[in-house]
């Protein structure tokens, strides 16, 4: 499809068709299976100042952390035994980030049966290669927009060329790589959205995260209005058709403002779980959640049943 063509399905009265076709072409491309992965918010320690982040190192009432190595690897440990196959280490960017430190716990939990998916933000080629050989098989870092004026605006502290850069050395080095972008920011249009879309295809993109922007109060657009979840529907709609065998999740994001039943029915086929122990997780806010204390095993039987109530797999 051309961007043309993307602008006009996503501005449609009725959306319907498109989601039906979206949804025929996941059911003949990945299945009725709804993959499950655990997200282990390991630290918030964060270098960038993206404007619309809880997290970035402008905001003064952060309260930094940084799980140990033992705290990490149990909660791994909790979690694939609860039933969990893919365990995704997520944190801010930081430079100082000890490079040997993390590849051992990529190799421990890698040792525990489970696939590693990193989101840590921009590295170096040579850091995307270590952490690759260390057994790290996805690699997740967000575009978040095409548009490099509205990136400019959102991020002082980086470039659009230098994440594309990173997603494609992510991409040549093997890594089965994500990206995605969030519905709602500034500036953007449905011509820009057409260009993410087209991005996702183009980075040869193998899972995409769209979700709707939520303002964060301590951040500079916290009197912005929020993202329309009606929208990020559309959007993944139109990335399942775009790339049929990628993995697209319902974001946590989506789910907090519209359910997760209505957009799995648009082509999703991933649900991500947070598995942050709770004296850490309510510090890694990125926006604005309301958040239930953990209990890794019960979580993950109630999210089960609920796929299951949906005719979908949970595997």
């Amino acid at each position: 499809m051309t961007k043309q063509e993307l602008v006009r399905l996503l501005a449609l009265e009725d959306f319907t068709p498109v989601y039906e076709e979206a949804d025929r072409i996941r059911r003949e491309t990945v299945g009725d299976e709804v993959h499950i992965r655990a997200i282990i918010e390991f630290s918030n320690i964060c270098a960038r100042q993206c404007r619309y982040c809880g997290i970035n190192c402008t905001n003064p009432n952060i309260k930094y952390y940084q799980m140990t190595r033992e705290e990490i690897l149990a909660t791994a440990r909790e979690a694939i035994d609860a039933g969990y196959r893919t365990i995704v280490l997520q944190s801010g960017e930081n430079p100082s980030l000890d490079r040997e430190w993390m590849g051992s716990i990529v190799r421990e939990i890698n040792g525990m049966g489970a696939t590693v998916t990193l989101s840590i933000g921009e590295l170096s080629d040579e850091d995307f290669r270590y952490y690759r050989q260390q057994g790290a098989d996805r690699y997740l870092l967000k575009h978040e927009t095409a548009d490099p004026d509205i990136y400019a605006e959102l991020h002082p502290c980086g470039t659009l060329e230098s994440r594309l850069h990173s997603l494609m050395a992510i991409h040549d080095l093997g890594y089965e790589t994500g990206s995605g972008f969030m519905i709602g920011l500034p500036g953007q249009t449905l011509e820009t959205i057409a260009e993410d879309l087209l991005l996702l295809k183009k980075l040869n993109c193998r899972m995409a995260g769209i979700g709707p922007f939520i303002p964060h109060p301590e951040t500079p657009l916290a009197n912005e209005k929020q993202g329309d979840p009606e929208l990020t529907k559309r959007a993944v709609a139109l990335a399942r058709i775009l790339i049929p065998d990628a993995n697209l999740p319902v974001t946590t994001a989506l789910g907090l403002v519209d359910g997760r039943e209505n957009a799995f029915a648009c082509g999703a086929n991933v649900v991500m779980k947070k598995v942050t122990p709770d004296e850490y997780k309510e510090a890694y806010e990125i926006y604005p959640a309301m958040l239930d204390k953990t209990d890794i095993r019960k979580d993950r039987k109630l999210l089960e049943e609920q796929i299951r109530a949906l005719g979908r797999i949970p595997v």
